[in-house]
């Protein structure tokens, strides 16, 4: 296997300024060791040449970055005004209620739940996304059948 700096160093080469390659880096370094750990952001900053204060602004900003470890699954329900207005409070509290687990947390480590300022999907609100697939006008009752979903893999 490739060297996470080697890879990092191809694709900043693609760019005018080695910066310019923070976000793929990090996507990289994530894909690699699962979330962003203290050690992951030092690899993205020295192979970018950047401190890892800024790489960790950086991912910080972003949903999609993670800063700490997350489960097997992860469940990520937009809590955006568009959502809100058709009830992602309560499928929130039905997935809290069905994983036994409140949102940010992984207590066992089989599925995070998380909640995102948006996941572009106001038309078809709320939408949930499963393991980055994304669920169109989830209602509450259609929980239970998705966390049955995650269990039986």
């Amino acid at each position: 296997m490739k060297a996470l700096a080697d890879e990092i160093r191809e694709v900043a080469a693609q760019y005018p300024e080695s910066r310019s390659a923070v976000l793929p880096a990090l996507r990289l370094a994530q894909e690699r060791h699962g979330w962003l750990s203290t050690e992951a952001l030092r690899e993205v900053a020295d192979a970018l040449d950047l401190t890892p204060a800024y790489c960790k602004s950086v991912a910080s900003f972003y949903d999609m970055f993670h800063l700490q470890p997350v489960g097997r699954h992860l469940v990520e329900v937009c809590t955006n005004v568009s959502c809100a207005l058709v009830g992602a409070q309560q499928v929130l509290e039905a997935f809290e209620q069905e994983l036994d687990t409140r949102a940010g947390e992984s207590p066992d480590g089989t599925a995070t739940l998380k909640t995102i300022e948006c996941l572009g999907g106001c038309g078809w609100a709320t939408i949930v996304a499963v393991d980055g697939h994304y669920r169109r006008y989830v209602k509450p009752d259609d929980v239970p059948g998705i966390v049955e979903e995650l269990r039986n893999g």
